[in-house]
């Protein structure tokens, strides 16, 4: 009885000498991933940074705009607007630095992984690497997904808000 590789299985032509368990982590590849485990730990420390950055901007907001000519100035209606719009942006900026915390923490993860499986010649920590590789994508496209949501009902939004104008 013949046995079929996963493959052919499923109609994925290999050809005839390609199998998927040739493939191999060369001296060429290996410097690659190497560089660009290195990269990617430059961008995720960088990641981490620029969150507590926005962190503690959001933080400081609501008293920044509280304390501020802002909060009573006619602008925002005299009535003291200052405070909300410095909780609503405290909200925001934390929001955004734990949503962009994340792929941060993925990109680190792949890279440190990835150093060390380099170093070691481990599969396991390749693998490991590669998935949170694969997780940090993933997180960054759901989140392309809803923004340009987001832009489709803003647009929408508009364009039926200036026909009734």
């Amino acid at each position: 009885m013949e046995q079929n590789t996963p493959f052919e299985q499923t109609g994925i032509a290999q050809g005839p000498e390609k199998s998927l368990f040739d493939l191999q982590v060369d001296h060429e590849t290996t410097s690659y991933l190497g560089e660009t485990a290195r990269w990617a730990k430059f961008i995720a420390v960088v990641g981490f940074v620029s969150c507590g950055l926005l962190a503690i901007f959001g933080l400081f907001a609501g008293s920044i705009f509280g304390a501020s000519s802002f909060g009573n100035s006619n602008l925002f209606g005299g009535s003291g607007m200052g405070g909300m719009i410095g909780v609503f942006l405290t909200v925001v900026y934390v929001g955004l630095a734990v949503l962009y915390f994340f792929p941060c923490l993925y990109l680190f993860n792949f890279a440190s992984k990835m150093k060390v499986a380099l170093h070691n010649n481990d599969q396991i920590q390749l693998n490991t690497s590669l998935k949170n590789l694969k997780s940090c994508f993933k997180f960054m496209g759901i989140m392309l997904i809803i923004i340009l949501g987001l832009y489709g009902l803003i647009l929408v939004g508009s364009i039926i808000g200036a026909a009734f104008r």
